[in-house]
């Protein structure tokens, strides 16, 4: 199975030419990101719970360590599984999307990329309430800030799921 499932000898279809790469992206990454939420927050809990009890035995000095290591799940979920092999989410999977790599010629992105569009993503949130997603309406690739700022792009894979190591 080749790496990159679209033809044309680019890694990247054109919007305009392949449509069906983008088609329905916006919302397939909102439900995505609700399985990911529900995934990411039942390991806060765990997590929140065993520092919590480290934190009572250590009559409160373990306390940072409990509220970096909450602070760490989501950041490590999304950076480690998008900059990972297969490029996705747990949710991303299974709605059928991958992150694609647009500054180089390698079609995953790195875990440095991965990293700068969960930071970036989690920063506009919490300043603009979800607001800052709009974006993805008004360009043809469906790119969000956090697209743009990380050199990547979320794509619908093709109905035969090539691409996947």
């Amino acid at each position: 199975m080749p790496d990159t499932p679209w033809p044309v000898g680019s890694h990247v279809p054109d919007p305009l030419v392949q449509p069906q790469y983008y088609e329905a992206v916006p919302l397939r990454r909102m439900a995505a990101y609700f399985v990911d939420v529900l995934i990411v927050g039942t390991v806060v809990v765990v997590v929140w719970v065993a520092t919590g009890l480290l934190t009572i035995m250590t009559f409160g000095l373990a306390a940072p360590i409990q509220a970096a290591a909450t602070a760490a799940v989501p950041l490590l979920y999304h950076s480690l599984l998008i900059g990972g092999p297969r490029s996705s989410t747990l949710g991303m999977r299974l709605f059928g999307l991958r992150v694609v790599n647009l500054i180089d010629e390698s079609p995953r992105p790195s875990l440095v990329q991965a990293l700068v569009m969960t930071v970036v993503f989690y920063v506009s949130v919490m300043v603009t309430g979800f607001v800052v997603l709009v974006v993805a309406l008004f360009n043809p690739r469906r790119r969000t800030l956090h697209d743009w700022a990380s050199g990547t792009v979320v794509m619908r894979l093709p109905p035969d799921g090539g691409g996947w190591a």
